[in-house]
């Protein structure tokens, strides 16, 4: 069957009814929000998140070639928001092809068959290169692939392409200066497609365009201080950070170890699933897991804090969308227990936040650069190649070893730092009988591109009083950095947009180890928030 008849057929079989009570009954477990509720993109299978494709191509309703050809057109209709380093067109197409074959003789198909997934470009593929957006690896290709996206393929998922990103993940904005017009501007700076003028969030930006701009149901991002939340909240798009914990077998989620994407912190580094929705997030998380895919947890009568830390200082644009969401919660049966931590949280996680994401790397690159035997084997190496601005910054940190003195004082077990954040946290979970925080994933709506800096001062009001000369990555990952340090998971959730069109997300943390639990708190949360509104390309 050709890939146009194959898609006359699809249109077909949905024609009865409209786009959206289509979208919303496609499978089992699909939440109220599943699809584009408003101004659905024009072909309905843009419309389809990655719950609904994989249970299309299931039953035989959907080609996956058909709908890899769509997301490939709509990604090179939107090559202007540079989401994508590369992109995997002829692999992808073909793997696509025999997942139909596969069907049609009758083989059994994996939980994401047909899937397209896009992967950040700092994590390891062995049939594409990884370059983290850097010169120095522009030609580094890994011999595998990192085990969690190993297990996406295993399961059917297809690479659609390598996602662009921070320079080396370094950073929140997405505004990377490897490769430069005539004029000096950064090509690679990543564009929010609710607004071109403004960034996607970092470093994961590339993967949360390609999601939001309907040319990927999903993909693979990762996270040191907020990299998949960031832009998930930025874009409209749910992002997770799963449980790190003190490492493998003392909490750590997912399977990817020390030199399975370019390292920054081995303390903090994940990878984390993002997606149009949670229950996409659910989908992948299980499959890399080999667990369950959770079912909505009952919001009547659960308790959840709500630290006045967090919901401090919020840019005025956002608060209100940040307060209609809370109230959602209450009257869906929401116990909110306003109550702080013991200790100035804000102030322990300054202590020891750089120092372990700038002593970490002195070890981990040139490890990871040795392991997959990189073209550049050294900090030195890295460092000279480097193009944007705040990456340099960061980079002289590393390379001086400044924080190693700060680092070891963090990291001494028990009472070290990093030890009392963690007890911080557990004591306040246990203390106040909550099964999570709630608060705005960022402070400040989307800030505009800085095509000059890459990352330096940002404005904006907050109430009422205009704050100037803020520092854009402090700012941004005020309220995302606190649980990378104490190796919880966290989840940010698309809550609405502000008057301006401008998308929010809010965040929940959880204890570790409650991965599961957060993902189906965030299942019934964006069924009461509802699902955002399409960009507008």
């Amino acid at each position: 069957m050709t890939t146009d008849t194959s898609r006359r057929n699809f249109f077909k079989n949905t024609t009865a009814m409209s786009a959206a009570a289509m979208l919303g009954g496609v499978g089992a477990g699909l939440t109220a929000c599943g699809g584009d509720s408003t101004d659905t993109p024009e072909d309905p299978l843009l419309a389809l998140t990655a719950t609904q494709v994989v249970a299309h191509i299931k039953n035989g309703t959907l080609k996956a070639e058909t709908y890899m050809s769509t997301m490939i057109a709509r990604a090179k209709a939107a090559s202007g928001l540079t989401a994508m380093i590369f992109l995997n067109e002829t692999a992808a197409l073909a793997a696509a092809k025999k997942v139909d074959d596969d069907r049609a003789a009758g083989k059994t198909l994996g939980a994401l068959a047909g899937l397209p997934i896009v992967v950040k470009d700092n994590i390891n593929t062995k049939d594409m290169k990884t370059t983290g957006g850097t010169s120095s690896l522009r030609n580094f290709q890994p011999k595998t692939n990192a085990p969690s996206l190993q297990m996406l393929i295993d399961a059917g998922a297809i690479v659609l392409g390598k996602s662009n990103l921070h320079e080396w993940a370094f950073g929140i904005t997405n505004t990377n200066f490897t490769y430069t017009d005539p004029s000096g501007l950064p090509i690679l700076a990543g564009k929010n497609p609710y607004d071109t003028s403004r960034i996607p969030g970092g470093s994961s930006g590339g993967t949360a365009i390609a999601v939001a701009a309907r040319f990927a149901p999903a993909g693979l991002g990762t996270d040191t201080g907020g990299s998949t939340r960031i832009p998930a909240a930025f874009c409209g798009i749910a992002g997770f950070r799963p449980s790190v914990g003190d490492g493998p077998g003392k909490g750590r989620r997912y399977p990817d170890g020390v030199n399975d994407a370019l390292p920054i912190s081995t303390t903090r580094d994940t990878v984390g699933p993002m997606g149009r929705t949670v229950a996409d997030l659910a989908l992948l998380d299980a499959v890399i897991t080999g667990g369950a895919v959770p079912t909505a947890k009952a919001l009547k009568g659960l308790r959840i804090g709500l630290p006045s830390a967090f919901w401090a200082g919020l840019e005025d644009s956002l608060k209100p969308v940040a307060e209609a969401a809370k109230k959602k919660l209450a009257d869906a049966g929401v116990v909110f227990v306003e109550a702080d931590f013991k200790e100035d949280l804000m102030t322990l996680v300054n202590e020891i936040s750089f120092p372990i994401a700038l002593q970490e790397p002195v070890a981990a690159i040139p490890a990871y650069l040795v392991a997959n035997s990189a073209p550049v084997t050294t900090v030195a190496q890295v460092q000279a190649g480097l193009a944007s601005p705040d990456v340099v910054g960061a980079f002289g940190a590393i390379a001086g070893q400044v924080y190693a003195n700060e680092y070891a004082a963090a990291m001494v077990p028990t009472t070290g730092g990093r030890a009392q954040l963690q007890k911080l946290y557990e004591d306040y979970f246990q203390d106040n009988g909550v099964a999570c925080v709630l608060f705005p994933t960022t402070i400040v709506v989307a800030p505009k591109i800085d095509f000059k800096n890459g990352s330096s001062k940002i404005g904006y009001i907050s109430d009422n009083v205009e704050q100037k000369d803020k520092d854009t990555f402090g700012t941004c990952i005020r309220n995302t950095d606190p649980c990378t340090n104490a190796g919880l998971p966290s989840l940010s959730i698309p809550a609405g947009l502000t008057a301006a069109g401008l998308p929010v997300g809010m965040a929940i943390d959880g204890p570790l180890g409650s991965d599961a639990n957060l993902l189906a708190i965030g299942m019934a949360m964006e069924a009461v928030w509802g699902s955002l509104k399409a960009p507008a390309l």
